[in-house]
């Protein structure tokens, strides 16, 4: 059986300097990822779907679209990792695993996802490879994202965390700040 157009199954991994214990506990706030990864997470609400964490999410990437989706935590977060699923414009699985390596952290992403938004579904074909770049991209940013806020977190004094950089912004600023404002009641 050949894979549909639509569908992705995606492994990255990371390295970052830091704890297991520090890791889950930035990747397990599915509503705090809008402060740390704002390239790629513009929005972010918590919500209990059937007695589980969910984040409803607004995302990006370096190209200029956005998807809307919710992430619900099917595994509790621990000292190993955990899963998730996603609904919305996107619709699968997720399984964040971690690994303490001396002083890093090796965290593994396995991410199956079908695109259901219909742009993506109809051009997935045509257009693949620049989505599997752009999701390519969007974790690049969060390694980078996820170092910087595993820095800023240890900071000892007010002045070590102001020398930690901000995290990459998103690419398309103005066009999501439109967007946003085009899309949102108010």
């Amino acid at each position: 059986m050949t894979a549909r157009s639509d569908q992705y199954h995606f492994v990255t991994v990371w390295r970052v300097a830091g704890t297991v214990a520090e890791v889950a506990d930035v990747l397990g706030d599915g509503a705090a990822l809008t402060r740390w990864w704002p390239a790629v997470y513009l929005d972010a609400a918590r919500r209990t779907r059937a007695g589980r964490e969910a984040a409803e999410l607004w995302t990006t990437g370096w190209l200029p679209y956005t998807l809307r989706w919710t992430l619900e935590l099917t595994e509790p977060v621990s000292g190993t990792g955990f899963a998730l699923s996603a609904d919305g414009d996107l619709v699968g699985t997720g399984r964040w695993t971690f690994r303490q390596d001396g002083p890093e952290v090796e965290i593994t992403y396995d991410w199956r996802v079908a695109a259901a938004k219909p742009l993506l579904r109809r051009l997935g074909r045509l257009l693949r490879p620049v989505f599997e770049a752009n999701h390519r991209w969007a974790m690049d940013r969060g390694q980078e994202s996820l170092a910087l806020e595993l820095r800023r977190r240890r900071a000892r004094t007010p002045a070590e965390r102001a020398a930690v950089p901000p995290p990459p912004p998103p690419t398309f600023r103005r066009l999501t700040a439109w967007w946003s404002g085009a899309r949102r009641p108010g």
